[in-house]
């Protein structure tokens, strides 16, 4: 048991309304954007921004595609996503000092960067194409290296003791190789649940299982124990990467092996000599700054410019100011709404497009690690990156500038 006491991690005069918000989430089913939350909690930055942390390692996002060996590129993919966990889903509690909610998006709110460092440009492109339910979509890719990644996702969220988090969506991984060739990786998103919520002291913990599965018969299936019953380090979890089953990689023996806490570092080791063969860790390899337009050059749907009164307003902690910002933006977001009803039409998404179904990639390599349904009824539809729509925007907005 804990000596810890309920709200301990909470200012003296936040906790009235910490307490209310405990017994508001207690029958609390649904996605986390319809909580009310303390105004100490609120963070200044919408989820559209949270698309981002993909890529903040652009030379391991990258690396795969310099590989020939399909068993160690899909090693690499696997490596560079466990480097992405803790940018997801702890960065924000070490630089606030616990988790806070974010900004809930409008629909086609857009939030455009990239990162320039020796591997070339990675561009960003994140918009939330659905407002009911919450789905984001994003594209990062590296045109120098033939890498691309594009993929939306949304949450389901329930209570039980604390918030326990169903992630809806997944990823889809593209390199280009040498002669023509091309590789897919299917990424599944982990589960997740809320620590430390009674204490007032939020972080997230994942759960569960996920997957990466490739097109060319290695699959990695990594575990999230939580507090590792061996180390009792919070954070921890256990991959292996093996030949897929019934591919023609050859037997399902395990190739390699990593284990650590994906909020600090790992070690990968050959699975039949248990050597260690590489390492990560955050201490060392620190992430590569994203570049955004300046707010006066950013269009107005694009997160910073459109959030900048609201999260002026909260980090001060002028929380009447945030409500009537807030409400400047939703009312006009009803009004849209309501014109677009009026006229027969819907909101014309800026870079995806919708389909009813799952697309080829999906239903083969889904189909290898569990994933038969695509539960397209739970995210508004299919949504995939268009190219076509890209490139009609325009240079103008391939290559945004200004820092962050």
């Amino acid at each position: 048991m804990s000596s810890k006491e309920e709200g301990a991690g909470v200012a003296p005069q936040n906790k009235g309304s910490w307490s209310s918000f405990l017994k508001s989430i207690s029958s609390f089913s649904g996605d986390l954007s319809s909580l009310t939350a303390p105004p100490f909690i609120l963070s200044t930055t919408s989820l559209t921004e949270y698309s981002s942390y993909w890529a903040e390692h652009p030379s391991l996002f990258v690396a795969p595609a310099t590989e020939p060996d399909p068993a160690k590129r899909a090693l690499l993919v696997t490596k560079w996503f466990l480097s992405t966990l803790k940018q997801q889903y702890s960065s924000r509690n070490e630089k606030l000092g616990s988790e806070k909610k974010p900004l809930n998006p409008f629909l086609g709110e857009l939030f455009l960067g990239k990162w320039e460092d020796d591997q070339g440009t990675t561009q960003l492109v994140s918009e939330q194409v659905s407002h009911h339910p919450p789905v984001t979509g994003y594209c990062i890719w590296n045109d120098k290296h033939g890498v691309r990644l594009q993929g939306y996702n949304a949450q389901k969220a329930s209570f039980s003791r604390t918030i326990h988090v169903k992630q809806i969506g997944h990823a889809i991984l593209h390199l280009s190789l040498p002669n023509d060739q091309h590789e897919d990786y299917l990424i599944t998103l982990p589960s997740l649940h809320i620590e430390g919520l009674i204490y007032g002291s939020p972080f997230v913990e994942l759960n569960k299982a996920t997957y990466i599965t490739s097109s060319t018969g290695f699959t990695s299936k990594i575990d999230y124990s939580g507090k590792g019953w061996l180390s009792g380090k919070k954070n921890s979890f256990t991959a292996t990467l093996y030949p897929t089953p019934n591919s023609p990689t050859g037997k399902e023996s395990p190739l390699y092996t990593i284990d650590g806490q994906w909020t600090e570092s790992f070690i990968i080791k050959d699975a039949s000599t248990k050597k260690e063969i590489d390492s990560f860790s955050h201490k060392t390899t620190k992430p590569t700054p994203l570049q955004v337009a300046p707010l006066d050059q950013q269009d107005p749907l694009e997160s910073r410019r459109a959030w900048h009164a609201v999260a002026t307003a909260i980090a001060k902690g002028d929380m009447d100011t945030t409500s009537a910002e807030k409400a400047k933006i939703e009312n006009t977001q009803r009004d849209l709404r309501k014109k677009e009803q009026t006229e027969g039409r819907e909101w014309e998404r800026t870079y995806f497009t919708r389909f009813d179904k799952a697309d080829p990639v999906f239903e083969t390599l889904g189909r290898k690690v569990g994933e038969s349904s695509i539960e397209a009824d739970k995210t508004g539809g299919v949504w995939r990156w268009d190219e076509k729509k890209y490139a009609s925007k325009g240079s103008s907005e391939k290559e945004t500038t200004g820092s962050s």
